[in-house]
């Protein structure tokens, strides 16, 4: 089915119509349509409009609203203020335009594809192998797979990559460890991803320990990361078994938070090795990176140390051995002159900004960025704790992420016996999950991905506030009066007057497909949240105002049944972008 055209569309194309009769010269000026609480909808283009023409902008919104014709789409246009128009649609239009949406058999709901998708490279999830996951890997987790959905939804073509740590000192200094105390791996039979994962953690800082206090060892460290870059078959054959031990755990958490990882995507710092000596090439050639005190550097004007001196990125060492920055412009390479993308997106860390900022630049000097390729940040900001300060446990460690949605699932689980009327306990295990990974995800996706948030379980798991919970349990309450009233697919009734509450519902479930569009060109999960949020409380009020199944008339019932629908259909639709379920029974 092709797209529909929203009320707001609609109404400024009207507008912008009338503005190019009354103004020639003002063809494709923005009318500023805006939702109001004075009128469905204002427009406020003609204020700027009247500046620029010297004209009085009362007359001009007055003669605008002249050229303006009154009917199903336009109730009542009307000049506000110092040169406002103030409009409200008809009733007729509203439902008709929903009715459409609603028709939607591709379970779109009538939400157009962008005009013209490019390819993005979307790198989010990157763990660390042979370490534990913790509460810092979920932000980027869970907000660019949300983004992912978005821009998939949109038609973008999306490419993933998990820039997983598998490569460099670390590793040289763990096979060394192992190489000479082998029975320290000794799993004593099969053990799950999870056990096998707290095992290689353990020994890593074993390895650690030892590396950061014994000199020795560590010559012998480094001289094993040499033969890890070397490709030394013995090296590499214990490095592997820590990288598939490790993804196998990873597998496990990301299926914990609902989220498909799939290993083809998974590619590691140890993925761009065989490209790091070009690029450094490439860009000594260019002159883009020059030798500085042996080590091959990029300077910046604006970027400098305590003491007033530039800062360099270092793109190889002195000693040979190569720096994230080295991985990262050979992984820039790769996903522009291979994947042929427009976009290279990465979901990392706030903390990790200025390294990001030197690395784009010396993309761009070297042209593999440039006006038609962008590189974008999605910089997140910290989870913390109750007390405001970075999320620890009583003894001060990093959360581990598993522990901690172990614990939002409890809690939901809770929550979900208490409200359960004819639920079995097996069923209360798996809401009791989707309710309590989906209260995690939204709280995370509901603040702006810049700004730090609370880790606070127990507004997590609330069934009154801004919570997935509170969505949830929309959702499920819709569903149970659908079941009731046995209408597989009711009727809308483009002929009824509507009450506020059903105007109000309606222009909202109209605004959905903007939503998504302004969510996917941003980035930003965190506004289709507030939309749901704001959905589902309008059909809170619309469901206390408006009785459904008891309305006065049958037409009256299956218009309201119509509108319940659809709110379900699109608070399901929007919850599945944030990868979170909307259970049918709660």
């Amino acid at each position: 089915m092709a797209s529909v055209t929203s009320l707001s569309d609609s109404v400024q194309q009207q507008l912008a119509s009338a503005l190019s009769a009354v103004r020639p010269e003002a063809a494709g000026a923005d009318p500023l349509l805006r939702r109001s609480d004075r009128a469905d909808y204002q427009a406020n283009g003609i204020l700027a409009l009247a500046k620029k023409a010297k004209a009085n902008p009362r007359e001009l919104a007055a003669e605008v609203v002249a050229r303006l014709t009154t009917g199903a789409l336009l109730a009542e246009v009307e000049v506000s203020g110092p040169g406002f128009l103030n409009i409200t649609v008809g009733d007729r239009a509203i439902t008709e335009t929903l009715a459409a949406r609603y028709a939607d058999d591709t379970g779109r709901l009538g939400v157009p594809r962008a005009a013209e998708p490019g390819t993005t490279v979307i790198d989010y999830a990157q763990p660390n192998v042979a370490k534990e996951m913790h509460v810092g890997h979920l932000r980027s987790a869970v907000i660019g797979d949300a983004v992912r959905q978005i821009l998939e939804f949109t038609g973008e073509t999306v490419v993933r990559r998990h820039h997983i740590g598998d490569w460099g000192t670390q590793f040289g200094m763990l096979i060394q460890y192992l190489d000479e105390h082998p029975h320290e791996l000794d799993h004593g039979g099969e053990v799950s991803g999870e056990q096998a994962m707290s095992n290689l953690d353990r020994l890593y800082k074993a390895a650690r320990r030892l590396f950061d206090s014994d000199e020795e060892f560590k010559t012998r460290a480094r001289r094993r990361v040499v033969d890890l870059q070397a490709g030394d078959a013995h090296t590499l054959a214990i490095w592997q078994k820590f990288v598939d031990e490790s993804k196998i755990y990873f597998f496990s958490v990301f299926e914990k938070l609902d989220m498909e990882v799939r290993d083809p995507d998974i590619v590691g710092e140890s993925g761009y090795n065989d490209m790091l000596a070009e690029t450094c090439r490439l860009l000594e050639e260019k002159g883009v990176a020059v030798r500085s005190e042996g080590a091959l550097c990029v300077f910046f004007d604006d970027v400098l140390g305590p003491d007033g001196k530039q800062v360099p990125l270092i793109v190889q060492k002195s000693d040979g051995g190569y720096g994230y920055a080295a991985t990262d412009l050979s992984a820039i390479r790769d996903r522009v002159l291979g994947l042929k993308a427009d976009t290279l997106l990465y979901v990392v860390d706030a903390r990790q900004s200025l390294h990001f900022k030197m690395v784009f630049e010396t993309a761009r000097r070297a042209g593999w960025l440039n006006d038609d390729v962008t590189a974008v940040q999605l910089a997140f900001g910290t989870v913390l704790g109750k007390d405001g300060k970075p999320f620890k446990t009583r003894e001060g460690e990093t959360v581990r992420l598993v522990d901690l949605l172990d614990e939002a699932i409890d809690r939901a689980s809770a929550v979900v016996r208490e409200k359960a009327r004819d639920l079995s306990e097996e069923e209360i295990a798996e809401r009791g999950t989707q309710v309590g990974v989906g209260a995690v995800k939204y709280a995370d996706l509901s603040t702006s991905a810049n700004r730090d948030y609370k880790f606070d379980l127990d507004q997590m798991v609330s069934l009154h506030g801004d919570t997935s919970v509170y969505l949830q349990y929309a959702y499920a309450r819709i569903r149970s009066i659908l079941r009731k009233a046995g209408a597989a697919r009711p009727e809308p009734r483009p002929e009824l007057e509507l009450t506020p509450a059903e105007r109000a519902l309606g222009l909202h479930l109209d605004s959905f497909a903007a939503t998504v569009a302004e969510a996917a060109k941003e980035y930003a999960p965190h506004k289709l949240t507030a939309y749901l949020y704001q959905l589902a409380s309008l059909f809170t009020t619309f469901y206390d105002k408006c009785p459904v199944l008891k309305a006065e008339t049958p037409e009256q019932v299956a218009n309201r049944l119509f509108l319940s629908d659809l709110t379900a259909r699109t608070l399901h639709q929007g919850m599945s972008l944030l990868g979170i379920r909307t259970p049918e029974r709660l």
